[in-house]
């Protein structure tokens, strides 16, 4: 059975890092404003790694550390209220790394937001370390900000391989409906899902783009019953790169929403080379949803 249904994941906690870098402010505004729409607090969290790399430190030089960090969440906290004057706000300083900090924040049902660059304390929030860390063994949506925060375009977008994708549809249809934005549903195929097939060249390229379509079809009928006063608008196209078409996309949205495989065979190890790529190039804010 699955134990994180969409709905759980579209209304749980929101988590956001900070190290009080440029880039952790519009992930702090943003969860702010995403934690007001779910009618959830916001908890802002802070990992030194002290207990990793702090270990033989006196506690007198510790102690220092930890001040400044209460300072961080602090100042993350007020920037987070002075967005939402009346949201609730908690803040947490870890000890622990900045990856297991949101991690055990978030537990099974929270979204966590980072930035796309940090230092610090979350030494190194980058793509690469902290964020893509973070999204692979994450049991819920991670949220990594991308570009610099600007008028509202009343999109979400949400890029779709098959079936599998329907919950992180619905969580995309969730979070549309709360902005008042639209739901843009975005099914990409390549030559190169039917190079191995047996069938003559325009059969293969027949089959492969009516799978697409079908499959788009049947995501996109469950969600207009679900969501009746959401505008959904579907699209499958062929492109010579699913994640270029993504990237693409995506700068004409508010958010893009990307399922993503976790391999059972090396847990929190690997996204894929879609999820990598628009996590890099993004032109909004990305949502990874566990697939």
């Amino acid at each position: 059975m699955d134990t994180h249904p969409y709905s759980s994941l579209a209304d749980g906690p929101v988590v956001v890092g900070t190290d009080g870098s440029a880039g952790a402010a519009p992930a702090v505004l943003w969860a702010a404003e995403e934690a007001a729409a779910r009618s959830q607090p916001l908890h802002v969290v802070h990992g030194t790694d002290i207990d990793v790399w702090g270990a033989s430190l006196d506690p007198d030089a510790v102690q220092p550390i930890l001040d400044s960090a209460l300072s961080l969440v602090d100042e993350a906290a007020k920037q987070a209220t002075d967005r939402v004057p009346d949201l609730a706000v908690t803040t947490a300083v870890s000890r622990d790394s900045a990856t297991m900090s949101l991690l055990q924040a978030a537990g099974e049902d929270g979204t966590i937001v980072v930035g796309s660059r940090g230092l610090g304390g979350f030494s190194a929030l980058l793509l690469g370390s902290v964020g893509l860390k973070v999204a692979a063994r994450a049991q819920g949506p991670v949220v990594v900000m991308r570009g610099p925060e600007q008028p509202a375009k009343g999109v979400v977008l949400v890029g779709v391989q098959d079936e599998e994708d329907l919950p992180a549809v619905r969580f995309a249809a969730t979070t549309a409906g709360r902005r008042k934005a639209s739901l843009r549903l975005l099914s990409v195929w390549t030559l190169v899902q039917y190079l191995e097939s047996t069938a003559p060249m325009v059969q293969a390229v027949r089959e492969v783009a009516e799978a697409a379509a079908t499959a788009s079809r049947r995501m996109v009928g469950p969600v207009r019953k679900e969501f009746p006063d959401l505008v959904v608008n579907d699209e499958v196209v062929q492109v010579p790169s699913p994640a270029g078409a993504l990237v693409e996309a995506s700068a004409h949205a508010d958010l893009l929403v990307v399922g993503t495989r976790k391999h059972t065979y090396a847990p929190g190890t690997s996204l894929g080379r879609v999820t990598h790529a628009v996590l890099h190039h993004a032109h909004c804010p990305v949502a990874v949803f566990p697939r």
